[in-house]
Formats: C-alpha cells, structure tokens, sequence
C-alpha cells in the first residue's frame, strides 16, 4: 500500500516512519510512504502557502495551487482516495481503518495547517476524516494516526494476526483485562480463573469484562449489535482455545 502525505512538515514523519512496528513495515515492502511538501510547487519568490481569508477573519489560510500543484504531481493507483485530516470530517475508528486497509492500494493525506484550507481544496478529496472533537495545531498527527492504524492492519505486518481478532472495538466491545507474569504485583493478584486452566470459564470472563468495561467507559457501544458481536468473538475464542490446549 503506498501512502502519499502531503505536509509542510515532513520532517515531522522521520522518526514514527523510523520506529517499531512502521519501520518494519516498510522495510518489508508491506507499504511505502511519500513525503510531499506543498512549498516545493509554490511560484513565488517568498514560497507563500498561505493567505488571508476573503471577508476577513482571525488567521491564515493554506491557499489551494500548491496543495492541487502537490497532489496532482502524484501517480494515481487504481484504488485511491484523497484524504483532508479535518475536525469537521467524519469521526476515525477501527470500522474506518479495516474498509481502508481492505480497499485501497493508494491513500493521499493532506495536512492542514493555521486556520485550515481554502474550501476548494475539497474538490481534491474523496474522504474528509476526523481524530475526534478537538483542534490540532496541524493535520500530521491525525495523519500519523490514520496512517499507523492501516498499516497495523496489512498482512505481515502485526506478527500474530489472532491478536487483530481479539482488541478493543473488532466486536464492537472494548478489550477485557489482561494479565501476565508475576502472578502477584504489590498485592494486586491476578484473577484465579486465568490461572485455572479452565478455557470455557477464562472466555466467560473475559465476555463479562467486556460488557462490564463498555456499560462502565463506552455505554454507547452497547447500542446496536456491540452485545451480538462480543457472542461471536466468545464463541470463536472458545473454539481457539479448544484447538490450543496446551497454553
């Protein structure tokens, strides 16, 4: 999958594209990322890439020819959507990020900055996308969010790919507590069902916590088919546990 960003900061990007999980990712070819500043297709002497607003207002705006001079410079895949990183777009969440992980093989990402763009910039997009209700003082970080939660999701990637099955949201539920070694920790102990060995009761549990952590932190989740899909996540972890009964 490539990943073409178009920023005024692109070095803002060296060091998450230089880390972890997204280094790796990129060095096996899984996706590749290029970094487009608007400034470099400006005509002026000055390098302006932004202006007053028409009828007045507090701040500047981005103007529209080097973002259209940028995305347009760029090749166009087959499957493509040109992305605004905009307060006032649609909310991201991991529904989001699976269909744009599925179904695209190219995703363009404009960058806002001061007061945002020039409203004809949106002719260029297909998608306008939010990383919730507040303001940035750019669009890299929701960029970077964007960015990382698609590529988490590629094949080769994420090492165990069961463990994109069983996370916060995949069943429309938040993710269950979990646990690992010491057993106790300054006298907090780890359940006793996780130590029985007793897998129907360690998915029993881990489906309440589920719906008790939701109902407590997201009740809004629990509207809809969120309580339909934690049943077939426990159904489908059951059986995994049946086939691994070793661990």
């Amino acid at each position: 999958m490539r990943f073409d960003i178009v920023t005024l900061f692109p070095d803002f990007f060296t060091s998450p594209l230089s880390s972890g999980l997204m280094c790796k990712a990129l060095a096996k070819k899984i996706a590749e990322v290029n970094l487009v500043n608007p400034r470099d297709f400006t005509t002026d002497k000055h390098r302006k890439v932004d202006d007053e607003p028409y009828g007045g207002g507090v701040g500047m705006l981005m103007k529209p020819d080097p973002i259209f001079a940028a995305v347009e410079s760029l090749p166009i895949l087959p499957r493509r959507e040109t992305i605004l990183m905009t307060p006032q777009g649609q909310p991201l969440n991991q529904s989001l990020l699976k269909e744009l992980a599925g179904n695209c093989e190219q995703i363009v990402i404009i960058c806002g900055h001061y007061e945002g763009v020039d409203d004809r910039v949106l002719h260029l997009v297909t998608r306008e996308i939010s990383l919730g209700d507040f303001v940035l003082t750019g669009g890299e970080i929701p960029a970077l969010a964007l960015m990382n939660g698609v590529i988490r999701l590629q094949p080769g990637t994420v090492g165990k790919t069961e463990s994109l099955k069983a996370e916060s949201f995949e069943a429309g539920l938040l993710d269950y507590p979990q646990y690992t070694r010491p057993a106790e920790f300054r006298g907090w102990k780890v359940p006793e069902v996780l130590l029985s060995g007793n897998h129907q009761a360690i998915a029993q549990w881990r489906y309440e916590q589920q719906i008790q952590r939701t109902r407590d932190r997201r009740p809004d989740l629990l509207e809809g088919a969120g309580s339909r899909g934690a049943e077939e996540q426990r159904s489908r972890e059951q059986g995994d546990m049946g086939d691994n009964s070793s661990h």
